[in-house]
């Protein structure tokens, strides 16, 4: 055995759920993290607003820098890895950027940044000669960063799909277990802290944005810019949908989805039927689940918790691991985080020229003639009837029915609903979601 190695200090900024499992995780764990590493990490400072107020772990030790001033983290001496675990685009990057300028290494939890700029952050860190890691940013526990940059490398993917939102898929498969309305879910999803206060970056499918923007950066060594994807949320699902995809032998979930077609990487975030049997339709409640298919290994799978403060705490301490271990062992030739060496620039291809059964949802105030009509507006389009379906209903002046259709050109559907959204026996425009075949 060599000399012992010096142990690698630590700065935490940001005490919040992602903060405080990390904290919770290094003292905890300290004797389990030392035998894996060979030296011990330890933490030299702390920051967050309310620092004062927080209970800190016990094993901390007293000579741990408590502060409001992130600036005091990045100026320590000690400090040699900065977590930054604050969140949002502001000063997490100010906090990013001036550690890149002290020379230290950085771990963040921080999807919104890193899908927005992770790659000239990236570009910047190298530069610096510091490591970059963000493990946490996607999917909590699941090391999903770690496969598609080291686990399945090997393999060229050709497509993933995931479910990427634990408030989205909580709402969602509560919505289908109990029959319960959107909002009611949703305001019970906030009292038990699923949910924001502001639920749009979940509910309007934002935040799984960011997630899948980065997955794919990974996956196909494309430069995403977050605003390409196309989002929809999840507000207009209602139980009765669950019920008519039920009929169907379907289920609905927010699916992320990314994959290569002839005219190049389709990216989409939104509401679709999956088959009852696919692997995702078991993913329930705030559980995230990532399902990947290579071109030689074919499938692969990867299931756990999105997020809370021990699964992505977890990541945060794993990433922390790794950089201490080389910033103590020296590996200069690393994997960047984007597993590509340079991210290639994506163009964006339209969702509208996908093909794909479609789920059209509509509510009337009935009267005769009027599946003629749609049905008329849909052969107009070149698009074919798969089926009709009406469950039993009370109300005949708000008559849930759905119309299916055969594989059409998102575009054409597209035409149809805005066409159909016209007609003055339709109590709101149609519900449109697609049918996804083999996930």
């Amino acid at each position: 055995m060599g000399e012992t190695m010096k142990d690698v200090y630590v700065g935490v900024i940001g005490l919040g759920n992602v903060g405080s499992g990390t904290l919770a995780i290094l003292t905890a764990d300290a004797e389990q993290i030392a035998l894996k590493l060979g030296f011990r990490l330890r933490v030299a400072a702390v920051c967050s607003r309310s620092v004062a107020s927080v209970k800190l772990p016990d094993g901390l030790g007293d000579d741990v820098l408590r502060t409001t001033d992130w600036r005091e983290v990045v100026a320590d001496p000690r400090v040699e890895i900065v977590a930054e675990l604050v969140g949002g685009t502001t000063t997490a990057r100010e906090i990013i950027e001036a550690s890149i300028a002290h020379g230290k290494s950085i771990v963040t939890a921080n999807k919104e940044l890193m899908a927005l700029s992770g790659a000239e952050i990236w570009d910047r860190a190298i530069k610096a000669k510091i490591n970059l890691a963000m493990e946490a940013s996607v999917a909590g526990g699941i090391p999903i960063h770690a496969v598609l940059r080291e686990g399945i490398s090997g393999d060229r993917i050709i497509a993933l799909a995931g479910i990427l939102n634990g408030t989205s898929n909580y709402i969602l498969t509560e919505m289908e277990r109990s029959g319960t309305p959107f909002d009611e879910i949703l305001a019970e999803a906030q009292k038990l802290g699923y949910a924001e206060a502001d639920p749009t970056n979940d509910v309007d499918g934002y935040d799984a944005r960011s997630k899948l923007a980065l997955l794919a950066a990974l996956a196909f060594g494309e430069r995403i810019t977050p605003a390409d994807i196309f989002v929809e949320g999840i507000r207009r699902i209602t139980p009765q949908d669950f019920d008519y995809a039920h009929q169907l032998g379907h289920t609905i979930r927010l699916v992320c989805s990314a994959r290569q077609t002839e005219k190049g990487l389709l990216l989409s975030v939104r509401p679709a039927l999956i088959p009852q049997d696919a692997i995702l339709a078991s993913v329930k409640g705030a559980y995230n689940a990532v399902w990947v298919k290579g071109h030689y290994g074919a499938d692969t799978f990867y299931y756990g918790r999105g997020a809370g403060p021990s699964p992505t705490g977890v990541a945060v301490v794993s990433d922390l691991m790794r950089v201490a271990r080389e910033i103590r062992c020296g590996s200069p030739e690393r994997v960047s985080p984007f597993a590509h060496e340079r991210l290639g620039k994506y163009e964006p291809v339209s969702i509208t020229t996908q093909q794909r059964p479609f789920y059209l949802r509509f509510r009337v105030e009935d009267r005769p003639g009027i599946i003629a009509e749609l049905a008329g507006i849909l052969a107009a389009k070149q698009i074919g009837l798969e089926a009709v379906l009406q469950l039993p209903a009370d109300e005949k002046h708000n008559l849930p029915f759905v119309i299916t259709v055969e594989p059409s050109s998102e575009l054409a559907v597209r035409e149809a609903v805005e066409q159909m959204s016209k007609l003055d026996f339709l109590r709101e425009p149609p519900l449109a979601l697609p049918i996804e075949p083999g996930l």
